[in-house]
């Protein structure tokens, strides 16, 4: 059996938690948009919640 691929970036701990947090505070905002409706200042959170995660995920390497 071969060990893991040293290829692979290694995953931050800081950045665990606050992928965790992005993507929970998406997920509330997202439903409460269902609740409520559309609104401007709304979509616009979940936008830039949308644009941190991707940020996330590109500077771990997608080990999210």
């Amino acid at each position: 059996m071969q060990p893991p691929s040293s290829s692979e970036p290694p995953r931050d701990a800081a950045t665990s938690p606050a992928v965790e947090h992005v993507a929970d505070a998406h997920e509330l905002l997202t439903t409460l948009q269902k609740r409520i409706g559309q609104h401007p200042e709304l979509a616009e959170a979940i936008l830039k919640l949308e644009n941190a995660l991707s940020i996330l995920t590109v500077k771990t390497g997608g080990l999210l």
